[in-house]
């Protein structure tokens, strides 16, 4: 049982909601003793983002965000960034709790979070080179075929999508007309339809990486297939702790989160979906100078 659950079970719920409200003010109180995160991992949606997120709160140096109950992000470069630097800081742990841990364990600690809408985001970009250009960006790139397949699953399954997979890729478009035009003109503006219906728009990788690699070094960038973390999960662990400069550590178990199960894509779908990014993936694996196994139909 989780901290979280735990809370649940054992207070009331006025309690939990004045419990939770003062860890919040605490942590802005604080803020300025909470130094920035070291690391993001910024998308890809339905890429293994939580997977991985996971893994690296399993190492005893990469603490967890702050209050407790926050699973992986604060969205602040996106849905949040109205609420200001002060409020960002307050997600993650004081100078003072990194260096207990780093006493404890003999090494350096390492903080991040994991928002998959970052990557996508027209803004993120140039806001995260900002506030932390030194930052080390975690890239995972999922076979854009099946990742929209999987984000359409995800928002059946929640109930935030009434169309079948064939009509919501038929109106993608209608759906999300104009929405990265006002995100880009009002800076605290937040589209759920920009988040929810881009099935075909988020899988075209090279267009949202290149605002990041006008803007970061190639060196605090990693970039990792995603079928390759489902495939090599201990491998590609060990590669992240080694660019995020942590020491090896050995998890028991690789377990996959957030996995949907459901029926096959629609042959004539999944062929026209995978000529769609056929020309996307090309230019992709050409500007990375890297392979992956989705790169042609």
């Amino acid at each position: 049982m989780t901290i979280r659950d735990r809370a649940k079970s054992v207070l009331p719920t006025g309690v939990r909601t004045r419990v939770r409200g003062s860890l919040v003010r605490y942590g802005e109180w604080t803020s300025d003793q909470r130094p920035l995160p070291d690391f993001l991992i910024t998308g890809t949606k339905r890429g293994g983002t939580t997977s991985l997120w996971r893994y690296l709160l399993e190492h005893p140096l990469v603490p967890r965000l702050f209050p407790a109950w926050n699973t992986k992000t604060s969205h602040y470069f996106e849905e949040n960034w109205g609420r200001g630097e002060t409020w960002y800081r307050s997600h993650f742990p004081t100078e003072r709790q990194r260096r207990a841990m780093e006493r404890k364990h003999g090494g350096p600690t390492r903080v991040g979070e994991a928002a998959p809408l970052y990557m996508f985001h027209p803004l993120a970009p140039q806001r995260v080179a900002d506030l932390l250009p030194s930052v080390r960006l975690i890239f995972l790139l999922r076979d854009p075929v099946e990742r929209a397949y999987s984000h359409w699953k995800e928002r059946r399954t929640e109930g935030k999508e009434p169309l079948d997979f064939a009509e919501a890729l038929a109106r993608e478009e209608e759906r999300t007309a104009g929405e990265r035009e006002r995100l880009l003109a009002d800076p605290t503006y937040f589209s759920e339809a920009y988040d929810w219906y881009t099935y075909r728009a988020r899988g075209r990788y090279l267009e949202h990486l290149e605002p990041w690699l006008s803007r970061f070094d190639r060196e605090q960038m990693l970039f990792l297939p995603s079928e390759t973390l489902y495939r090599e999960p201990a491998a590609t662990y060990a590669r992240v702790l080694d660019f995020l400069g942590l020491p090896p550590h050995q998890l028991a178990r690789f377990e996959v989160f957030n996995d949907r199960r459901s029926s096959a894509m629609d042959p004539g779908l999944r062929a026209e979906l995978a000529a769609h990014f056929a020309p996307h993936n090309d230019a992709l694996a050409a500007r990375l100078g890297m392979e992956f196994d989705w790169s042609r139909p």
